[in-house]
């Protein structure tokens, strides 16, 4: 009976400690593009920033469509229409810049359709094991990115995380719960506990 109860307690501390090797193999390999989802609040409010790639497809011109990345000035070079301003836009308020473009000249009857393939990364700051930048995850808060940075050093708060949303100039502090979200492009920083 002994042997019993010593494979229990095993099976246990194993259970415990698998997800999180999980998300520490996982650390390094970005989403995968099919199953891009937008960060809370849907596409309607998701707003395009730096970093992210996109795809733009026109309904049948395929050397109109592709792939994109929005530049650090903010912009997507598209063929045909040119250069387009995408930071700060939803992907909807994008869509209708370039049907505009495309009808004004180009196109009778433009239909294009704009989705996000791969999210801005987050930074993480602080007290972790290794602070950075990392790539950003659909459905990720702020205890899977501090597993993805390493975990905690032996002085980081397990209480409170400091957050700056991309866009903003000040940092908040919320709760360290599974239930705090981070968005693309956010900066965590961990502070140091007191004592």
């Amino acid at each position: 009976m002994k042997s019993w109860h010593d494979f229990l307690a095993r099976f246990t501390r194993l259970a415990m400690v698998i997800p999180l090797l999980l998300v520490t193999a996982c650390a390094g390999t970005p989403p995968p593009a099919s199953n891009a989802v937008p960060p809370e609040g849907g596409v309607d409010s998701y707003t395009l920033g730096t970093g992210d790639k996109l795809r733009i497809t026109v309904f049948n011109e395929p050397n109109l469509s592709g792939e994109f990345d929005i530049d650090s000035a903010g912009i997507v070079a598209l063929p045909l229409v040119g250069n387009v301003k995408a930071a700060g836009i939803t992907q909807r308020d994008l869509e209708q810049q370039i049907t505009a473009k495309l009808a004004g000249g180009y196109m009778r009857d433009p239909r294009v359709n704009v989705e996000v393939l791969i999210y801005r990364p987050f930074y993480i700051l602080g007290e972790v094991t290794r602070p950075g930048e990392y790539p950003y995850r659909n459905g990720m808060n702020v205890m899977g990115a501090i597993a993805v940075a390493g975990g905690f050093t032996y002085r980081g708060n397990d209480k409170t995380i400091y957050i700056r949303r991309a866009g903003q100039t000040d940092e908040r502090s919320y709760p360290l719960t599974t239930t705090t979200v981070v968005l693309p492009g956010d900066i965590l920083r961990v502070p140091e506990r007191m004592f």
